[in-house]
């Protein structure tokens, strides 16, 4: 499984409005634990600027791997280098899932699936989740609107892709302020705030 992950002191400057530096950093840090714990069954890589020692820290207290994205690439770039990484030592298929989902339990389905499935947002406008063969080429188009990009792309690969909604998991994360009202997101978000004031 591959998750591309910002630098902590970075990740979730949209939430700037209603959460401080420290409560942000402290949230992606806990939703990344969350998603790394849904993996049990999956070697897990984690893909973040070279920089980012705080995440590679991260990835190697917890058992995975650490790979270096390319310098201002972006999450397309990132993620598309992180899987060519992956196949390149022998990987054939990769799960990539994203480090902000709260709710994420159990993931190992996403290995077993043929083809390519994906994993919209509860918008049904972002992927938070795809899983695909490395070999046939896929290009990840990340940003608004990349449900129906990704659809597209694995349409262009002659697969028809196998779409999961999932508003209890995979498909609720957290981008913006609007996301933390979801009443089910008090205590996580509140535990998450209680490990800032403890340190």
């Amino acid at each position: 499984m591959l998750v591309p992950v910002k630098p902590f002191g970075s990740a979730k400057s949209r939430l700037a409005a209603v959460c401080s530096p420290s409560e942000r950093e402290a949230l992606a840090r806990a939703m990344l634990r969350n998603v790394v714990a849904a993996a049990h069954g999956f070697r897990i890589a984690i893909v973040a600027a070279a920089s980012a020692q705080d995440v590679r820290r991260f990835a190697l207290t917890h058992g995975a791997r650490f790979l270096a994205e390319p310098e201002g690439g972006g999450l397309d770039l990132a993620v598309q280098a992180g899987v060519s990484q992956l196949a390149a030592v022998g990987y054939e298929r990769v799960a990539v899932v994203h480090g902000d989902l709260p709710f994420a339990t159990s993931l190992e389905w996403l290995a077993n699936e043929p083809g390519i499935t994906i994993v919209p947002d509860r918008r049904g406008d972002g992927t938070n989740a795809l899983s695909i063969p490395t070999g046939v080429g896929f290009r990840f188009r990340y940003g608004p609107g990349s449900f129906e990009r990704h659809c597209a792309e694995a349409r262009a690969r002659r697969i028809e892709p196998r779409v999961v909604v999932d508003p209890e998991g995979l498909s609720a994360d957290v981008d913006l302020p609007e996301d933390l009202d979801d009443p089910s997101l008090a205590t996580f978000l509140s535990s998450a705030r209680d490990g800032v004031r403890q340190h």
